[in-house]
Parts: structure tokens; sequence; C-alpha cells
């Protein structure tokens, strides 16, 4: 049995990031939420008449409810709309409030675990457009993550055509060569993170990460396993049958520019052969303002191909290609926006990691996957990351994240006091990033 993990991160720290980020930023993202909706009326009331007006007020009077529960510490309440997750999110609901011995036994926006209630805003967030039909497929973030792609076209085009370039003439490229190329690519997919709407509440800022700025930023690459995928992957092409899969899965953060370097290394993995197959995961509903869910994987791929830029659209014609061959696949799964940590998926979504377990490697992209993997526990920065998965091994496994919350392991001896006296907010800014490798011990 595995030893206790520390205690989670919580709001109960003042001026910690969590505190700021349950006093400010969430009622910020509520505020524009409700501003979405508010700008819409007229579009609810031309494709619904007087329904899609009530729709739109009871939707943010909702959400205005939901702002004031947090700004006053309410109890958090149950669920209430019957969704396939309900009674799970009620259950871990009931766990949380058997944890809490204050006196009247209630879990609280500022004591209760970050995750918990972090993810639980966000799930409330979509239980107030899904109780105000006919208006319940709305996303109130779409605008915001369409947006973050239209303003990085630059840097979007940028490494479409780097990528164009680079598969015409795979087959010749040395295997340095090639080995130089994933990182490249690898790097681009991480620094990709560095936007996250839910971060900035919800303010586009555009991305401007290309091939050349990739030396400037090494330096700020904290745990670098690269070389650990590029053995695993490479050795797998060298020994494998000809019909034999190789398979990666991704499991996807921001949609946006940061999908497109996603797409980029999954196109990379193909035409080079180091993978056969590559599998994306992504959120049902929309979630943490940007994450990704079917309907941005699909927009995305609609934009590029319809681009008249020609590298941009040919990536968008390939990738629609990849879907059609079945060698690209998009997964759905109700367990990515539960508050549970990921040592649970096994028990809570068996479904979910016998599926993971077919991949010989999986790349978990940003910084809520970080927190899911390690528990959002308050672990010593030198902790080893196996030991902080606490038991959570389906396949070979890598984090790709900038740091944006008050948690990292895997650290050496002496790394973290350096970076806190030449950088005292290096965890939380995105500015510096990891590869951090778990595979078989």
């Amino acid at each position: 049995m595995m030893a206790e993990p520390p205690a989670s991160l919580s709001a109960q720290d003042e001026g910690s990031y969590v505190y700021l980020t349950i006093k400010d930023r969430i009622p910020q993202i509520l505020t524009k939420a409700i501003d979405t909706l508010h700008r819409h009326k007229s579009e609810f009331f031309e494709k619904y008449g007087e329904k899609g007006m009530e729709a739109e007020k009871k939707a943010i009077s909702l959400l205005s409810k939901l702002r004031n529960e947090l700004q006053t510490d309410k109890p958090i309440t149950p669920l209430v709309e019957k969704l396939a997750d309900t009674d799970i999110w009620n259950q871990y609901l009931e766990h949380q409030q058997s944890l809490v011995s204050e006196t009247d036994g209630k879990p609280r926006w500022f004591c209760s675990p970050w995750l918990f209630v972090e993810c639980y805003a966000y799930r409330r967030i979509h239980e107030a457009v899904i109780q105000s039909p006919p208006i319940d497929d709305f996303d109130v973030f779409k605008e915001s993550k369409q947006q973050t792609f239209f303003e990085s076209q630059e840097s979007i085009i940028g490494i479409c055509t780097y990528l164009q370039e680079l598969v015409k003439n795979i087959e010749d490229l040395d295997e340095n060569h090639l080995k130089n190329e994933f990182f490249k690519l690898l790097q681009v997919s991480l620094w990709g993170n560095k936007c996250d709407l839910s971060m900035s509440a919800g303010n586009v800022s555009f991305q401007k990460t290309n091939i050349d700025s990739l030396e400037h930023f090494k330096p700020f690459i904290l745990v670098n396993d690269m070389e650990r995928l590029w053995s695993l992957l490479s050795n797998r092409k060298k020994t494998r049958g000809k019909d034999t899969v190789s398979r990666v899965d991704i499991v996807l953060d921001n949609s946006g520019f940061e999908l497109v370097t996603d797409f980029i290394l999954a196109d990379f993995l193909l035409s080079s052969k180091l993978a056969t197959e590559v599998h994306f995961y992504g959120k049902t509903i929309p979630w943490f303002v940007s994450d990704t869910t079917i309907h941005d994987f699909n927009w995305i791929i609609e934009q590029a191909k319809h681009s008249n830029h020609k590298w941009l659209s040919k990536c968008g014609v390939d990738w629609e290609n990849y879907i059609k061959m079945g060698r690209w696949v998009y997964h759905g799964h109700f367990f990515w926006t539960l508050p549970h940590e990921f040592w649970a998926m096994s028990q809570v979504a068996p479904d979910l990691y016998a599926e993971l377990q077919k991949a010989h490697l999986i790349f978990f992209k940003g910084d809520l996957n970080y927190r899911k993997l390690t528990g959002d526990r308050k672990w010593e920065f030198t902790i080893p990351f196996h030991q902080a998965l606490n038991g959570f091994h389906p396949a070979p496994l890598c984090s790709i994240r900038t740091l944006k919350s008050e948690i990292q392991v895997g650290l050496q001896p002496g790394q973290s006091e350096q970076l806190t006296a030449s950088d005292p907010d290096w965890l939380t800014t995105g500015k510096y990033g990891i590869f951090q490798f778990d595979g078989p011990l």
C-alpha cells in the first residue's frame, strides 16, 4: 500500500496562488461568462424567440448565484441536473464532507482542496447552461478559444510551413537529424502550453512560439527527459514487426494555438514512423476556459483545411485524412472533468484506464493534468515523480507542462532553492517547463 500522500493544496494560505485563483480569477471568469451570454441575447432571440430570452436570463441568474456563493464562501452544494457524472460528483462531495471537521461539517470554497473546488466551479458553469434549454448546448468559452487561434495565425502558419518542409524529405534524414527534429517539435508543443485562458481569466494573449526561439527557451526546461522519450519510441520503431502498432496517446489541454502544436507533433510522429497511430483525449464539456472539446478539435482541423495559406491548408487536409484512416482517434470521457486524482482512475473509470493501457507512451499536456497526476498535493520538490503518481502507471507516460501552480516534483536537491532565489514566482508564471517521464522501473 502507498504511503498516505501529503495534504492537498487549498485557498487557506492567504496571498497564495490558490487563494488568488479562488478569490479573483474564478469570479472574473464567471463575470466573463455572464457577459458572453448577455452579448448573445439577440442571437438567442432570433433563434428561439421569447424562450431564448428566458433561457439567457435563467443561465445568467444561475451563474450570478454561483459567483455569490463563491465570494461569500458558502457551503458547496450537490449538483442537481442529472447527467452521466452527477452521482459520482455528489458522492465525491459527500466524501469531502466526511473529511471536514468544522462545526457545520460542510466543505467550503476557501478551505476545501483546490483541485476539487476549481473543477466544481467549471462543472457548475456547465450545469447553469444545461439547466437553461434551448440554449443548453452553448459553450460560453468558445469565442475565447477561437480568438486564440486567429490571433496566433502567424505562429501557426510558421510551424505548419516548417512541418510540411520537414516531412517532404523525412525519409532521407539520418537518425541523429530525426532525433533533433523530434526534440524541436516536442518543445514547440511544450511552449504551446504557455497560454492558458483560465490563468489569464479568459483574456486572450496571442502566441509567439516559433522554431527559431527554441534555443532561447532551453534554460527554462527544469526537467528534461526527452532522451528517454526518444529511446522508447526509436527502439520500438527498430524492433517492431511490419504490421505491429506503435501507439502514442495525447491527453490534451488547451485548444487554439496549443492544440495546433499538438497536431504538429502527432503528424510528425506518424510521418517519421515513430508511431503508427495517435489517440487524443479531450473534455466532454467546456472546461477551464480553453480546454479542448470534440467541437474545438474538429473546428481547428476545418479552419486549417479552409485556410488560404497552402501549408496550413495542406496540414488540415492531412489531419482530416488521418482521422478518416483511423490513424488519429479522438476519445471523450467524463472522467477528465471529474475532481478525482488520476490514481483513482482504475476504480472510477476502469474502461478509460484499460484504454490508456493500450498505449506505448502517453503524453499528458498541461498544468491541470499534472495536478491530477500528482494529486495536487504539497509534495516536497525532490520527491520522485514515480512516487507522486501514487500507483497510477497505465503505460510509460510523460508530463509536458509549463508550470502554473504551486506544485512540482522530481527536482534535483537545491534546484528549487536556486529558482526561488532568482525568480520567486517560478512556480506559477508559465515561464518554466518540464518533460517529466515515468516508465517501467
